[in-house]
């Protein structure tokens, strides 16, 4: 395959970032950008959670699905904006915060199995419980983490190359 060529000439030399507010901070922006995918998804999730933990049965399949496209889509959207956002104030670093951003939402994924982990909790569980548990719920996100952050990665290649294609230079 052919590597990627950008759709206008660009210099070698890097240019000087403008010092940029808090919000712009990958670990801000991570931060807010996890939340909305996470937030469209979470009442599945607990089902999700139950179905594997609890040994209950999860047979709506089709809602997942419509679930798991709107998670692609949310992330996808939420790492668009942020990174429209820093490029309008001239922060040309946007590879890695767009993978961050939209895989953020694991983050959240995790937390949230902690919080349902204690709910159903009883006291008696012995310390391979606790590994299992969390051993699998950190696989199971780090998956969630690099599904999602492709989503938004290749979203906003996709978009750069949208935007800076449609640049005239004369």
């Amino acid at each position: 395959r052919d590597a990627i060529e950008s759709p206008v000439k660009t210099s070698s030399i890097p240019r000087q970032v403008p010092d940029q507010p808090f919000y712009f901070e990958t670990w801000f922006c991570a931060i807010v950008g996890g939340g909305l995918p996470f937030g469209s998804c979470f009442v599945e999730y607990y089902f999700i959670l139950s179905s594997l933990w609890m040994d209950q049965y999860y047979y709506v399949f089709g809602v997942l699905l419509v679930v798991w496209i709107i998670l692609l889509f949310m992330s996808a959207e939420v790492a668009t904006l942020i990174n429209y956002f820093t490029l309008c104030a001239e922060d040309y670093h946007w590879w890695w915060r767009s993978f961050i951003t939209s895989g953020s939402v694991a983050f959240y994924f995790f937390l949230y199995s902690w919080y349902y982990f204690g709910t159903f909790e009883d006291g008696s569980v012995n310390f391979s419980t606790y590994m299992l548990y969390f051993g699998y719920m950190s696989l199971i996100c780090f998956g969630v983490f690099c599904m999602t952050g492709y989503v938004g990665l290749a979203t906003c290649l996709w978009f750069n190359r949208k935007i800076y294609g449609s640049i005239k230079v004369d």
